[in-house]
């Protein structure tokens, strides 16, 4: 009988060495470069190539760790804790403290089931209703919008609607991100609405959850033929829906441009570096990435600059973060963008995305990048031309000062 759980803790052991091991190999032969992001998110940009390889600066490092102490807390685990363990979560939870460790919050190790659901939100894709919610005045959850063609606008939810139940649980005092947690959930469930409208109606939906993918640019003609483009992220279509855009520009000769980054937590490198290029010309620097003092990655414009010459302004605010700082600081530092807004997030650092079979993915700070200027804007952020506060009294009321302004340098311009 002792043999036996003696064989059946060393096999167990000798599962873990292995999946340790293969994680840690993986983590000494691969060296690639990536931004995320992050949403918050976290998020900052992802880059997907291989661009560059450079010796780690932990290659003093034992090749294998000793694993004695962590099957002591196993042990301890096992034979004391009032629950039920299952090996997974156990190796998941020592491969999440592997990440943890290093004391840098980019850095993150995602479960399948966690990479898939950071892989939707870097693409704007998630289960839900399909509504923008928000507060009003008086700090009651309010629909903003209803996204059209969504579960929401198909049940007959309106913009303004304050809902004052979800799943019968009052929303008093509670916070929009918990709001958001409870209205999504898995595609064909349903989830149930308390609605108070004009302040006098008090109505119930059911809406039936689908899995919703929200354009990252919307684009529009203002008055004074001045075009108007909007990223929310830096996804897989945002260089061709940016490109789509710059076209209808460039055929409507519009007199300027307003590119509006705010509350943009960035995203993709590729797709900051396609933006950029609709108003850089052709190789001219858009960022370096540097481990320490040495430069292991510059980034050009890749020459699709049908935007070049019209004049530009980039709107930005403390929402605005890593691959939105990217476009921001290349543009302005080519002398192509007047900025304008409040200063950004200041997320200069680079990640990695690292895929493993089982789906899981390792999200690693590998390299800080910099402006085309050499300024490194970690922690810094960048800061507007021209600063223009957004107060809550202007948000509650819609009154976008920041746009205001934007349209009035282009007026003058």
């Amino acid at each position: 009988m002792i043999i036996k759980k003696h064989e059946k803790l060393k096999q167990f052991i000798n599962a873990i060495k292995k999946h340790l091991l293969i994680f840690e190999i993986i983590n000494l032969l691969i060296i690639v470069v990536v931004f995320d992001v992050g949403y918050q998110m976290g998020q900052g940009y992802i880059n997907l190539s291989l661009p560059w390889q450079a010796k780690s600066i932990n290659s003093t490092l034992p090749n294998q760790l000793d694993y004695k102490t962590v099957n002591q807390v196993y042990q301890a685990l096992k034979n004391n804790y009032d629950g039920k363990m299952t090996t997974t979560e156990l190796l998941n939870g020592i491969k999440h403290g592997l990440a943890a460790a290093v004391n840098d919050p980019y850095t993150v190790y995602f479960t399948p089931h966690e990479s898939r659901q950071f892989n939707n939100e870097l693409n704007n894709a998630f289960s839900g209703i399909g509504a923008e919610l928000g507060q009003n005045k008086a700090g009651d959850l309010e629909i903003i919008s209803p996204i059209k063609g969504s579960p929401a606008a198909r049940a007959g939810l309106r913009a303004l609607d304050v809902i004052t139940k979800i799943n019968n649980q009052s929303t008093t005092g509670m916070p929009i991100d918990t709001a958001v947690n409870l209205i999504r959930g898995k595609a064909n469930t349903k989830v149930s609405l308390q609605i108070l409208r004009n302040q006098t109606e008090l109505l119930n939906f059911t809406v039936t959850r689908e899995t919703i993918t929200i354009p990252s640019v919307s684009s529009k003609i203002l008055s004074g033929n001045i075009g108007y483009i909007s990223i929310s992220t830096f996804a897989n279509d945002t260089s061709s829906l940016a490109q789509q855009a710059a076209t209808t520009f460039s055929k409507d000769h519009v007199k300027g441009i307003i590119l509006d980054l705010r509350n943009d937590p960035g995203g993709l490198l590729s797709a900051a570096i396609n933006v950029s290029s609709l108003w850089l010309k052709p190789n001219q620097l858009i960022l370096q990435e540097k481990r320490g003092n040495t430069v292991v990655a510059s980034y050009y414009a890749v020459g699709n600059d049908i935007l070049h010459g019209i004049p530009t302004v980039v709107l930005i605010n403390s929402g605005s973060a890593s691959a939105s700082e990217i476009t921001t600081g290349a543009l302005h530092d080519h002398g192509d963008a007047y900025v304008i807004g409040q200063k950004s997030f200041g997320k200069g650092v680079v990640q990695q995305l690292i895929n493993f079979p089982d789906g899981s993915q390792l999200k690693v700070t590998i390299a800080s990048w910099y402006r085309p200027n050499g300024q490194d804007i970690n922690h810094k952020g960048i800061i507007p031309d021209k600063i223009v506060p957004l107060t809550s009294q202007d948000i509650s009321t819609g009154n976008d000062v920041q746009l205001k302004a934007a349209e009035s340098y282009l007026a003058s311009h």
